[in-house]
């Protein structure tokens, strides 16, 4: 009986997850109190292990723990009462302690006692000298203790447990990397984070299985998890499905990361036949104080992101890398702003050539961004990322009303040109965007056969339900439809004969080193050209580099170019000048864009 209810009781400490945590100040602000109610140098909060003292917290002692056998701590966790021996020497259960030999004379515990009853261990005081207590001491102390289990209650209780994995939680984590960072400065460690699976397993695993697939394989997991630790280590549930440790660094750490595949492999090979998962792995080596507990987690979660995208079951976080995703988060946070500023974003205008006469028949609107602190931004690196947001209706409902305005300051001033503009997948996917587009043609007196809409072969081949009423409902207004990148799509040509699109632009990819020397980008790109002419595609060469490339074009029917052999995108009145030079017209210096 008596062994069922010690088994209990170390079931409840092992439960709370303080057993080899490090310090906190929590604790520490009561056992210093402690101290100095009774004048004595030496305090702890003792924890009772099966064979052993830990100290969560210690005033006057160096080291952590201490054996349990003879330990007074151990006899409070026992009988959940208040303990006070005057002198250890006197004692016939102490004499012969740890303690005593390290000359301490005088205890007095208070019980650490959760709910349910289970003694945790005690608040001590210590002294080396013999010594009696009042009943105001007693009190206090039993007040102090009191104090502590609220702590570790409010702790496991509120946002410090995970209630599903029972492990500790982020916000955890976090303190406990601050407190390392206060007790150890400078030393090296390596936060480890296992992420358990991909995003479309999670949803295919809840439409399929239900909340409970969730549930069960993370229990499953932190079961897994805390079996693979080493003494010591403490595992934390940092997210619904991702597991942190923090891992101290030695002299061979090329030996532990190269270890850690080995260790994903295992995690598989034990959970396989429950689940079907992808975890893989982040190390984010770190020194205590050069970096944030919250960027611990970050560099951490960066390297899981970078397995994933590379395929691999362990990544080591990278500066470089992480640099790129600053990068990029930064712009995509001051890009919002920047539209609503004068002097940031700006349109510049390519022409488009009409190969058979050389005239200038209209121009590709593109967006460009110079920001204030970094300078010209590539819209090859900016506009990939604020596609992916909702940001991406906002930058495409800035392009057409500015392009329109520019297009109609030319049209009344008696120019004849055509604009083209670009249209991203996430616009063809809003409910409104006909609507929209059709409101910003009647704003600025623009006939839609005026304007042509490029939208990339990707996005024509979502062929969502959405997408191609949106596309339809283009083409009703009167918008010209052009498929933009032709050629880098991985999609059956079948689809052209689906779309609205009248318009087809042969990538640059093609175009760029097209040359009779390479024969068979030759027949690529006469092929191009053959099958959608038949189809009735009018056929723009997009990347026109050279005068070869534009002779053969010309001569394997191409109707329209564009590239830097004729020129590079300009600012608006400088096309117009253009325009003006190629239409024998004078120039009328009406650029608003």
């Amino acid at each position: 009986m008596i062994e069922i209810d010690e088994d209990a009781r170390l079931d409840a400490l092992y439960q709370l997850n303080l057993l080899d945590t490090s310090p906190n100040e929590a604790f520490d602000r009561v056992t210093r109190m402690a101290a100095q109610l009774f004048g004595l140098p030496i305090a702890a909060v003792s924890l009772t292990d099966r064979d052993r003292q830990w100290f969560k917290s210690r005033v006057g002692v160096e080291h952590t723990s201490i054996p349990r056998e003879k330990a007074p701590c151990g006899a409070v966790a026992e009988s959940n009462e208040l303990l006070v021996v005057p002198d250890l020497l006197d004692d016939p259960c102490y004499r012969n302690s740890v303690l005593a030999s390290q000359g301490v004379r005088f205890y007095a515990g208070a019980p650490l006692v959760t709910r349910e009853g289970f003694g945790l261990g005690a608040l001590c005081v210590l002294g080396t000298e013999p010594r009696t207590v009042t009943e105001h001491e007693l009190a206090a102390l039993n007040d102090l203790a009191q104090i502590v289990m609220s702590q570790i209650e409010l702790q496991h209780a509120f946002g410090r447990i995970d209630p599903l994995s029972g492990l500790p939680n982020r916000t955890q984590f976090l303190d406990d990397v601050g407190d390392l960072e206060r007790d150890h400065p400078g030393e090296d460690r390596i936060a480890v984070l296992l992420d358990l699976l991909r995003a479309d397993e999670l949803d295919q695993g809840m439409r399929v299985m239900g909340p409970s697939y969730i549930d069960e394989m993370v229990q499953d997991r932190a079961r897994l998890i805390r079996a693979m630790l080493d003494d010591g280590q403490t595992a934390y549930h940092v997210a619904a499905t991702q597991f942190a440790v923090l891992v101290r660094r030695g002299v061979d750490n090329a030996a532990f990361l190269a270890h850690l595949p080995a260790l994903v492999e295992r995690f598989k090979e034990q959970t396989r036949k429950q689940f079907v998962v992808t975890p893989v792995v982040g190390a984010a080596p770190f020194t205590l104080g050069a970096i944030s507990a919250v960027d611990v987690l970050r560099c951490a979660n960066g390297a899981v992101q970078d397995a994933r995208t590379a395929g691999l079951s362990v990544s080591v976080y990278s500066a470089s890398s992480d640099s790129v995703y600053k990068r990029s988060f930064a712009l995509l946070n001051d890009f919002s702003y920047a539209l609503r500023q004068e002097d940031q974003v700006r349109l510049v205008f390519q022409p488009r050539i009409e190969l058979g006469s050389g005239r200038i028949i209209g121009a590709e609107a593109l967006l460009r961004w110079r920001h204030p602190q970094m300078g010209d931004i590539s819209p090859a690196e900016f506009i990939p990322i604020i596609e992916k947001t909702a940001l991406a209706k906002q930058a495409t409902a800035w392009v057409m009303d500015t392009a329109l305005r520019q297009l109609g300051a030319w049209t009344r001033s008696g120019l004849d040109c055509r604009l083209s503009l670009n249209v991203s997948a996430a616009n063809l996917e809003e409910s409104d965007f006909v609507e929209s587009a059709g409101h910003a043609l009647q704003r600025h007196d623009i006939a839609p056969e005026l304007v042509e809409l490029e939208i990339t072969e990707s996005a024509f081949m979502a062929n969502t339900r959405q997408t191609m009423d949106t596309l339809n409902g283009l083409r009703d207004q009167g918008f010209a439809l052009a498929i933009d990148d032709f050629g880098t799509g991985y999609s059956s040509l079948a689809y052209l004969q689906r779309l609205p699109a009248t318009v087809l632009k042969i990538d640059r990819s093609f175009i760029r080193d097209l040359s009779p020397k390479d024969p068979k980008t030759v027949a690529l790109v006469r092929s191009m050209l053959t099958l959608s002419r038949d189809m009735g595609y009018r056929v723009v060469a997009e990347g026109v580099e050279q005068q070869e490339a534009a002779d053969l074009l010309l001569a394997m029917g191409c109707e329209e170019a564009q590239g830097y052999l004729f020129s590079r995108p300009l600012e608006a009145w400088d096309f117009e000048e253009l325009l003006c030079r190629s239409t024998g017209t004078k120039p009328l210096l009406t650029a608003v864009a």
